[in-house]
């Protein structure tokens, strides 16, 4: 059942010299997302998904699509930080559509191209909270990695030096 995508209302009035090329990627970000409800449920999926169907050339494709909301991000002057967010929800789009059914699974439920939509207009509505917001995303995950391989290091020599204890009678 094809229904329409829903607007996407600007969360604010953008009149620059770009405001054309950021309704158009709204507009496809909902087209390859959302453009199609599964009947009976609140789920929606959209060309992204349908796309990744087909190994290799689907995902692809999704990624192209991807890379033009980059563009428009840049062309509207949004900085790296919040550009390098976007370019992290396309990876892992990317790397997911490689394993087979599970990229199917996430292109219906974590909506990259929606993502990079929504990062983008929330730049637009308060800049320096969304890049504030996007440094902790880019910075939060490594350094929780980090924090708990040094914890799993760390429990380990502990145990190795226990185990090394107990066989010496010590």
């Amino acid at each position: 059942m094809l229904s329409r995508p829903r607007a996407v209302k600007p969360p604010t009035a953008y009149t620059g010299p770009r405001a054309a090329e950021l309704e158009r990627f709204r507009r496809l970000a909902a087209l390859f997302d959302s453009a199609v409800r599964i009947p009976g449920t609140r789920w929606r999926f959209g060309v992204d998904a349908v796309l990744g169907l087909v190994p290799g050339v689907g995902d692809i494709a999704g990624a192209v699509f991807a890379l033009y909301g980059i563009w428009v991000a840049r062309r509207v002057g949004a900085p790296l930080v919040v550009q390098t967010r976007m370019l992290l929800h396309i990876a892992l789009d990317v790397l997911a559509g490689t394993v087979p059914l599970v990229g199917d699974i996430l292109d219906i439920a974590f909506k990259a191209h929606t993502r990079n939509r929504r990062l983008l207009d929330q730049w637009l509505e308060n800049p320096r909270a969304a890049t504030r917001r996007s440094k902790v995303a880019l910075i939060a995950p490594p350094a929780l990695a980090l924090a708990l391989l040094t914890a799993v290091c760390g429990l380990a020599l502990w145990a190795f030096v226990a185990l090394v204890r107990f066989l010496a009678g010590l």
